[in-house]
């Protein structure tokens, strides 16, 4: 997306005051357009899939359908639209669900009104953009001393990891076994908080160690 396009937007909150707050806010802007509303995660994605907005402004605790759960849910859909969460939280059981789910970025409502607007302007170019609170948290639990930080031997192989090579060329890649190999897969499902490859994967590009 150029600079200079029009970026269109999806808001999603369960507050109508909220909602029109925030197209308030966007509406006399040159750059945005607000293609419409949605008062939770089903109409969210509903909304989404008609109107196929640049971003989508996304509230994660409401009524009849989740923030979390539509994030997923566009995620799984392969939707083009990039998914800012704007919430009051930033506690963990909120905040790394919805990254991990797909989530562009993550504000807090409190955030100033030019921080947003930049928040909105880089997440339609597929920046991450998060709020200083939720970044320092996010850091928290990559670098937690119960996992530790990842060791240059398993940042090497979570880079041939992203790049679907397999254990066997991995080994012959970095010298070393097969056995090592898994050995190193376990400590960074272990650390990043991941079931398999895949997700490995995925948290390591949402928290920046991959990029």
């Amino acid at each position: 997306m150029t600079d200079d396009a029009v970026i269109s937007v999806l808001i999603v909150d369960d507050h109508p005051v909220v909602r029109d707050g925030l197209r308030g806010m966007f509406e006399p802007v040159p750059g945005f357009t607000v293609l419409g509303e949605a008062s939770n995660g089903v109409e969210a994605v509903e909304r989404a899939a008609a109107l196929d907005p640049d971003v989508i402004l996304m509230d994660l605790r409401m009524p009849g359908g989740s923030g979390v759960d539509a994030i997923r849910e566009l995620t799984g859909r392969g939707a083009r639209a990039r998914v800012l969460v704007l919430t009051t939280y930033d506690t963990d059981s909120d905040t790394l669900p919805a990254i991990e789910a797909g989530a562009t970025g993550y504000l807090l409502k409190d955030a100033p009104r030019d921080e947003l607007f930049t928040a909105v302007r880089a997440a339609a170019q597929g920046r991450t953009v998060l709020s200083p609170a939720v970044a320092s948290r996010l850091v928290s639990a990559v670098r937690a001393p119960a996992s530790g930080p990842l060791s240059a031997r398993e940042r090497e192989v979570l880079a041939l990891v992203a790049k679907g090579t397999s254990n066997r060329e991995i080994a012959r890649e970095l010298f070393i076994s097969e056995a090592t190999v898994k050995t190193h897969l376990t400590h960074l499902y272990a650390k990043l908080g991941a079931k398999d490859r895949a997700a490995a994967v995925a948290v390591a590009y949402d928290r920046g160690i991959l990029g």
